[in-house]
């Protein structure tokens, strides 16, 4: 949370007023300069509690630094968790505080919004050029690996199996009992390697795209920072919006700039592909896998 520029102001102007404070008002704002974490996370009697004080204390050291009330004064700190300037962990315990407040309603608008602003953020930073130079070196190259772990493993295997339906040689990795550098160990500059990761990125993705650099492969990155290590020196660098008032980044954006993705790869793509998808569909109908519309 002390990299959040508002908190960071708060407590600076809490530090300034500890000359002024009653000893009382003073233990519970030492309390919240060592421990400003907490404030987000915390009632003003968990607060109290732990700074040794009365709760009215806590409310008096508020309004001392210009707030209306202990309230006001986490906002700021309640917010730097919601934007992901905290660790999971507090994430978790804040979202179990607004649930014991019965503001449910309040996350509830949060998730849309995030949501949606999620998308919007990470493809106003896109253009079409963008993507399309990214579909065509996927097209041209002899395998593709989509590398993502964690949450984003299902994330790649999805798109793996969606390419499957008109294309051949798409593979999501790593594999049951591998380890991505393995799956890779042949991969070369005909190959590509989409890769995945958000804060905290995983060290196995870090090292599999430093792996497939050296071996050549054309890079196709997503991730939510411009100074991600999957992204420097990517081929193809995409910033994803992750934001949520959860615990754990969004998929959202991510899934939909793949979905994207994928379109423009079969639009650049040779007609056989068209022909492709219409007979994967078809021997599923024969098969009996889609559940007859007529029934």
């Amino acid at each position: 949370m002390n990299g959040t520029n508002v908190s960071n102001a708060i407590l600076e102007r809490l530090a300034q007023e500890l000359p002024n404070l009653t000893p009382e008002a003073r233990k519970a704002a030492t309390y919240v300069l060592e421990n400003p974490r907490d404030v987000g996370v915390s009632t003003v009697r968990e607060i109290a509690q732990a700074a040794n004080v009365k709760p009215n204390t806590v409310v008096r050291m508020a309004r001392q630094v210009g707030f209306e009330g202990y309230e006001d004064f986490r906002t700021p700190f309640r917010e730097a968790i919601r934007r992901g300037s905290a660790d999971f962990p507090d994430r978790a315990r804040w979202l179990q505080d607004i649930r014991k407040s019965g503001d449910l309603g309040g996350l509830y608008a949060d998730m849309i919004n995030d949501a949606i602003r999620n998308i919007e953020d990470t493809f106003a930073l896109i253009s079409t050029d963008d993507m399309k130079a990214a579909a065509e070196a996927i097209w041209a190259a002899r395998r593709v690996f989509i590398l993502g772990v964690g949450v984003n493993n299902s994330v790649a295997r999805n798109f793996a199996y969606l390419a499957s339906t008109g294309m051949t040689e798409f593979h999501a990795i790593p594999r049951a009992g591998s380890t991505p550098v393995d799956d890779l160990a042949w991969a070369d500059g005909r190959d590509v390697l989409i890769a995945m990761t958000s804060k905290p990125y995983r060290s196995e993705v870090v090292e599999a795209v430093e792996i497939a650099r050296e071996q050549g492969m054309t890079i196709v990155a997503l991730s939510d920072s411009p100074a991600s290590p999957i992204l420097r020196g990517a081929d193809h660098g995409f910033v994803v919006s992750v934001e949520t008032p959860q615990f754990f980044p969004s998929s959202i954006s991510t899934i939909a700039l793949l979905e994207t993705l994928l379109s423009f790869v079969v639009a650049v793509a040779s007609d056989e592909i068209v022909e492709r998808v219409e007979t994967f569909h078809k021997r599923r109908h024969q098969l009996g896998l889609y559940y007859p519309e007529d029934k």
